[in-house]
């Protein structure tokens, strides 16, 4: 049973000190690095936005992060500008083991669309091409760690069930936003769709 592990935005802006940073973010990185030797292959997932991106409440007059607004492909959390493309918080956790990684995928390039999932954009229609990626090598279960907990972990957890792959995510090496109750909604979504939570 080939397996893979998904890491997901273990990027200096998610962790403490960062533009949007998780609560003990930091705490879980060599818990990661801890797990990459258990795995047949380890892929990255690395939010990478232009500094217009449209999920960023900068870019939007009168706005104020975490309020929610509606896009065309549907409700959208306007987040403080973070992970833009060349600067410092974009950059992995310098802790993290990048020698482990056998494929980097970038998310959230689009200025117009936000991306959580490290397999969709936010409007559930335009693939990473990550699970191309893993089926072509014969990688069909997936364990999921990283940041956010509810958010990026949680909407590529699911998008992976949805697309036929066993999915699990070990929580002890998460840490979540924790978004007015985000994170107990985003357990039971995930246990709806199939995921594993361990």
């Amino acid at each position: 049973m080939p397996r893979a592990l998904i890491v997901i935005d273990m990027q200096n802006d998610f962790c403490p000190g960062g533009a949007l940073a998780v609560a003990g973010g930091d705490q879980i990185v060599q818990p990661v690095n801890a797990l990459m030797g258990e795995f047949d292959a380890v892929v990255l997932t690395q939010d990478w936005h232009p500094s217009d991106h449209a999920s960023f409440a900068d870019n939007h007059p009168g706005a104020a992060p975490f309020r929610e607004t509606r896009m065309p492909y549907g409700p959208q959390v306007l987040w403080p500008a973070h992970c833009v493309i060349g600067t410092p918080g974009a950059d992995f956790h310098p802790g993290l083991d990048l020698g482990r990684a056998d494929l980097v995928i970038r998310k959230g390039f689009r200025p117009q669309i936000d991306s959580y999932s490290a397999f969709y954009e936010n409007d559930h229609e335009t693939p990473t091409g990550l699970a191309g990626y893993l089926r072509e090598r014969g990688l069909t279960h997936l364990s999921l760690v990283g940041l956010a907990h509810d958010f990026c972990v949680a909407y590529s957890a699911i998008d992976a069930a949805r697309l036929g792959f066993q999915a699990t995510v070990i929580e002890s090496a998460t840490r979540a936003i924790d978004l007015d109750g985000s994170r107990d909604r985003a357990r039971a979504e995930m246990r709806a769709a199939g995921v594993i939570l361990e």
